[in-house]
């Protein structure tokens, strides 16, 4: 695996960004240019697992909410890869492997850096598609 970074300023408070992170309607919206039809099951709270699964393919990934402070951080570790709507395990691709977003603010600016794991061979796909998930992280936040 290969850790990258990505970060994007948006125009809103931590809140709203926040917001648009996790709230279902929003996550699903953005979330869809990474992987269509992605979708998070689950409670997020700390020290709990979620998952997330694409509802086209059934793919996705079971992790911990290992850290989170609302409006400041979530940390997730990928604990297994999932098929079948998250119900079946497939090979380990994910597994191991950390996502964190971070949120900070200035001047009613708020900085969005996110930094993962990611598997080699899918590093140029979401070196393409990740910008754009920010972007319009960045569109939902400021509208």
């Amino acid at each position: 695996m290969k850790e990258v970074q990505f970060s994007i300023e948006i125009n809103a408070s931590k809140e709203k960004v926040w917001t648009t992170l996790w709230e279902d309607k929003t996550f699903r919206d953005w979330s869809n240019i990474i992987d269509e039809g992605t979708y998070m099951k689950g409670e997020m709270i700390e020290g709990n697992e979620i998952q997330f699964i694409s509802s086209v393919g059934g793919y996705g990934v079971t992790s911990l909410v290992e850290k989170l402070i609302p409006n400041e951080i979530a940390l997730f570790r990928h604990s297994a890869d999932t098929k079948e709507s998250g119900e079946a395990l497939r090979d380990e691709e994910w597994t191991g492997g950390s996502e964190r977003y971070t949120l900070s603010d200035e001047n009613g600016v708020t900085t969005l850096l996110v930094v993962f794991d990611v598997p080699q061979e899918q590093e140029e796909t979401f070196n393409i598609r990740f910008p754009k998930a920010l972007e319009r992280i960045k569109t939902l936040a400021e509208n």
